[in-house]
């Protein structure tokens, strides 16, 4: 393999764009990375920005790059990103034209784009209409059989108990897989393999699909153990032109959600190539479809078969970005505002290989992908040739137990598939984060790998195949705190304060002496966070926690007897659901929480005796 270029990396010709945008000021209803980069986005076309935060976002990296910024409250999703009245409130405090929904969140919410569309603002993005046929995987799938796109073979109808489970099985054949309706990008899917597990398959599924998107339907399909993950990326404007932009393939997954995207789709036939973006046209048009898109289809046995359509931008749209030379949130921008899109078919021409690993605050040891929030110590991404970086943190930042733990996308660009394979092994090499595990070592392990430059692997891969058994994340502990006044160490340290006035946030930078909380709970808390995942020793009678989060489930009460291996709670870490098990046999002796309790790394949740 060559990681060395002969040839510059030069992207196709294309008709220029018009310059300038029909908005004066957007609001980002997110956060993190895509929220960064809208901002970024939006500064390129002379867009002024405007930031929405939670309590635990208030100095945050898309908050400090904002225009503007303004407080949500809270501190859970739910508290904030996902309260549609402290948004549109938000909104019209701004003054904001446009809003754009990023990604998660209410991104493909009907009712919060009708909301922002009734308060007289353009949301960017698809029409409620469009939102709600393909928002609902149930009713997509009707809408794909309407255009002569065969769906992975499914439900129609929503999905109330474990039984249907069990009958939909008794015809199509375990396993099944347990979907959200409203939802996407794995969030809310469960995998059910026997008649046993449907019942828990369903109440974890309708948790995780509550808490991320804000609604708990859920519908079934057939489960392929062996398929590759290929999506299609559509532009539609509002005059009636609609185009794809070639495939990518996000076949490297863990727990439903993509680790490794990279575009084009690799060893695929390109008859059946041009069919899939011929199929996501006509989905796309076939529901009235105005934007940026997403039309996903599970590649199995030489044949494909549509998924859903995620009525959004991708975050893996930056390698559909490196391969053809366009901007796509700048495209989602122009074509809300109005105007037609400048680019036909054949315009879009593909350019060598981009591939993309999502960088995760996840401890990948021995393939459990703990969640791992904390303060980002150090942060230094590689640079170079054909080398970029999407991140929604610096050196200083805090990793929130409350939301989605993606640091940034770390994506590169090749002229054929081994070069971009080499590349981005040499910049994960060079990336630098310490303060909080991640997911470098996975990446480089699966890029290694050769399954992966075959191109055999499938979407349940990297769970059931892959050897991570010597897969280590170092962490070192958190060293960056307030800034030392150097002049008067002993007394003074750097305080940066946020202020708000009618909810529009100001940064003040004071000196003053060093205060520690009078609480001693806060204390704690605040020593927990400092401190690295820890894992049970062996044989452990206390049960311990290995990462902060909630306690949403308890699965077991004082006197009850457990295996060693058996679940005794369930925790929620960074929007996954994670079962804390028990490491030796004997008798609950202890329940030292209840459901709804935060804990912290290495606390003990229960004793065995």
């Amino acid at each position: 393999m060559s990681a060395a270029d002969d040839n510059a990396h030069t992207t196709p010709k294309r008709k220029a764009a018009p310059s300038g945008c029909a908005f004066s000021k957007v609001l980002i209803a997110n956060r993190g990375e895509i929220a960064v980069r809208v901002i970024r986005a939006c500064r390129d076309l002379g867009i002024k920005t405007a930031a929405v935060y939670s309590d635990e976002d208030r100095n945050a990296l898309h908050v400090r790059l904002a225009d503007e910024a303004y407080a949500l409250g809270g501190s859970t999703a739910a508290e904030s990103y996902l309260r549609s009245d402290a948004l549109i409130a938000a909104i019209q405090r701004s003054g904001a034209d446009a809003v754009h929904p990023g990604y998660g969140f209410f991104s493909e919410n009907a009712d919060f784009a009708r909301a922002v569309t009734t308060a007289g603002v353009t949301f960017i993005g698809p029409a409620p209409e469009a939102i709600e046929v393909m928002g609902d995987k149930i009713s997509a799938r009707h809408a794909a059989t309407s255009c002569g796109v065969d769906p992975v073979p499914g439900t129609t109808e929503k999905l109330l108990e474990a039984a249907q489970i069990e009958a939909f099985a008794d015809v199509y054949g375990w396993p099944v897989a347990v979907k959200a309706a409203y939802g996407g990008g794995g969030r809310g899917m469960k995998v059910v393999r026997q008649a046993s597990e449907a019942a828990a398959a369903v109440e974890s599924a309708q948790r995780e699909a509550l808490a991320y998107f804000g609604r708990d339907e859920l519908y079934m399909e057939r489960y392929f153990d062996a398929a590759r993950h290929v999506e299609v990326q559509v532009l539609a404007d509002a005059h009636g032109n609609c185009i794809h932009l070639g495939t990518r393939d996000c076949s490297a997954q863990r727990r439903h959600q993509k680790l490794i995207e990279e575009a084009p789709a690799p060893d695929i036939d390109p008859e059946i190539l041009e069919a899939m973006g011929q199929a996501a046209i006509a989905v796309a048009q076939g529901c009235g479809y105005v934007n940026a898109g997403t039309v996903e289809f599970l590649y199995a046995e030489g044949s494909f078969y549509y998924l859903e359509m995620n009525t959004r931008l991708q975050v893996e749209h930056p390698v559909t970005e490196l391969v053809t030379g366009i901007d796509l949130v700048e495209q989602q921008l122009r074509v809300a505002g109005g105007e037609p899109l400048t680019l036909t078919q054949s315009d879009i021409v593909t350019d060598g290989c981009s591939i993309e690993v999502r960088v995760n605050a996840e401890d990948p040891a021995g393939g459990a992908f703990l969640p791992s929030p904390g303060l980002v110590t150090e942060l230094r991404p590689a640079q170079g040739y054909a080398t970029r970086w999407d991140g929604g943190y610096e050196a200083g930042d805090t990793v929130s137990a409350y939301y989605d733990n993606l640091i940034g996308k770390l994506v590169v660009w090749g002229r054929n598939r081994d070069v971009a394979i080499g590349r981005l092994l040499r910049a994960l090499s060079e990336t630098r984060i310490a303060g909080v595990a991640t997911t470098i070592s996975a990446a480089e392990a699966i890029l290694k790998h050769p399954d992966f430059a075959a191109v055999t692997h499938s979407t349940r891969w990297v769970e059931e195949q892959l050897d991570l058994t010597n897969v280590r994340s170092t962490l070192e502990p958190s060293t960056i705190g307030a800034s030392v006044d150097t002049e008067n160490t002993a007394t003074k340290v750097r305080h940066e304060i946020e202020a708000e006035v009618d909810g529009k946030r100001f940064n003040v930078a004071l000196w003053a002496p060093q205060i520690e909380s009078a609480d001693p709970q806060r204390r704690a808390a605040s020593h927990r966070k400092s401190r690295s995942p820890s894992r049970m020793s062996a044989g452990s009678a206390e049960i311990k926690v290995g990462m902060q989060g909630t306690i949403i489930k308890l699965l077991v009460e004082v006197g009850d007897e457990v295996q060693s291996g058996d679940p005794v709670a369930v925790l929620e870490a960074m929007k996954m659901e994670n079962n804390i098990i028990a490491e030796r046999a004997g008798t609950v002796a202890e329940v030292r929480v209840q459901v709804g309790d935060s804990v912290g790394s290495g606390d003990t949740i229960a004793v065995i005796e």
